[in-house]
């Protein structure tokens, strides 16, 4: 091994503008097979992190007018959903994990000299967890407590909070909601959200279900928010849900008009088959660009042969294997490959490293992951040791006394 590295730094010196080209052909193609594969990587996550904005892998469920006769009743009825049907869903649907109605509307809120008029939501706790709705440092989400005693507590976006507030702590103020005081319990860590029903998260405000009834005298839910143990079992949940639903509501369990769901797991499995087939492709660009690179390196090495056809044969000639000729060729191959590979990586870190922020809201943070390195890696190992076998097969085979006199 130490010959074969001698070897290769004697070649490099002396043949300094081939093994620069040689070499900048590996780190060409290993930048461009590491780089798209990170950019596709990052857009994959950041697509996945804008749609979980909106809950994570959830369902919406809106009660709408019947469009089947059921039951001797007629068709075109509307549905009025209930804490009562809520409750019941709750225990006879399979495969559920959470479940929380959710009444909102447009109220007025006044804070000192400021009054807007904002979105305001009534829901339990779980929502905050189905919606992602985390709360900033110091403050929390919606609790039991505040359900079960009407509390008057409340939980904004955290753009409302700028509005209401600016640069003041929100957490602990009184504000007038409708002509009621309500105490602010926590305020929306800043998240990304791409998708909405009924508007961003950042600009609403939660109150509890109870106090939310208490204070407008509203009965019936305007949607609800179910989540499953697993997200493959969406289908099953939401055919479970509306069985449920409609032996309380005397509605036909096939009646998909009666109660329609906005199933949000389509959008993951759309995402994540998108991306790989997206990433899949990247991937070939990348491999035929490095492809081209592994080519020079094989015609490089064909002429490395042809230059030492005598020193092949005169270690043939004192007793040299093929099998050893074969593999200082082969290792010598690998050596440039892996000296390109390793630049290139060094390169795609970097450019990665120094990547404008600015940008990564729309086309995410790339990342040299270990899976990206690993392909990368692999692709490398495969291209250089094609690119190095010919060339070393040709040299292990060539006759010593024909090899000696050239």
């Amino acid at each position: 091994m130490k010959d074969v590295f001698r070897q290769v730094g004697r070649d490099m010196r002396s043949q300094k503008l081939r093994t620069f080209l040689t070499v900048f052909g590996i780190v060409w193609g290993t930048v461009a097979i590491s780089l798209l594969l990170a950019f596709g990587t990052g857009m994959h996550k950041q697509m996945i992190k804008n749609t979980a904005g909106l809950g994570d892998r959830i369902i919406i469920g809106w009660p709408g007018l019947t469009s089947m006769p059921y039951e001797g009743l007629g068709k075109g009825r509307r549905i009025r959903l209930s804490e009562e049907d809520i409750d019941h869903a709750r225990l006879e649907t399979k495969g559920l994990r959470a479940i929380s109605s959710e009444y909102s509307n447009n109220m007025r809120i006044v804070y000192g000299t400021k009054t807007m008029a904002v979105d305001i939501s009534g829901v339990s706790p779980v929502f905050g967890e189905m919606r992602n709705m985390i709360p900033d440092w110091g403050g929390r989400f919606i609790n039991d407590l505040d359900m079960e005693h009407n509390r008057r507590t409340a939980f904004i976006g955290n753009q409302l909070k700028k509005d209401l507030f600016g640069e003041d702590d929100a957490i602990g103020k009184l504000v007038l909601v409708n002509g009621s005081p309500f105490q602010i319990v926590g305020v929306l860590k800043e998240k990304s959200q791409d998708s909405s029903y009924s508007g961003r998260d950042h600009s609403k405000m939660m109150i509890p279900s109870t106090t939310y009834r208490a204070l407008t005298g509203e009965k019936y839910v305007d949607n609800f928010i179910a989540q499953p143990v697993r997200g493959t079992d969406s289908k099953i949940v939401m055919d479970s849900l509306r069985a449920a639903m409609s032996e309380r509501q005397r509605f036909s369990p096939e009646d998909k008009e009666a109660l329609s769901f906005w199933d949000t797991t389509e959008q993951f499995k759309f995402f994540d088959l998108f991306m790989l087939s997206f990433n899949t492709f990247l991937g070939i660009i990348g491999c035929l660009t490095l492809i081209v690179g592994g080519i020079g390196v094989s015609n490089i090495m064909n002429v490395v042969v042809e230059e030492r056809t005598r020193e092949i044969g005169i270690k043939m000639a004192l007793g040299a294997r093929q099998k050893s000729i074969m593999t200082q060729f082969l290792i010598e191959t690998m050596i440039v490959t892996g000296i390109g590979g390793a630049i290139g990586f060094a390169i795609s870190i970097t450019i990665c490293a120094f990547f404008p922020e600015q940008a990564v809201e729309f086309v995410g943070m790339p990342r040299v992951s270990p899976l990206v390195a690993l392909l990368t890696a692999s692709a490398l190992g495969i291209v250089g040791l094609v690119a190095g076998y010919f060339p070393a097969r040709e040299a292990s085979r060539l006759d010593p006394v024909v090899a000696m006199k050239l």
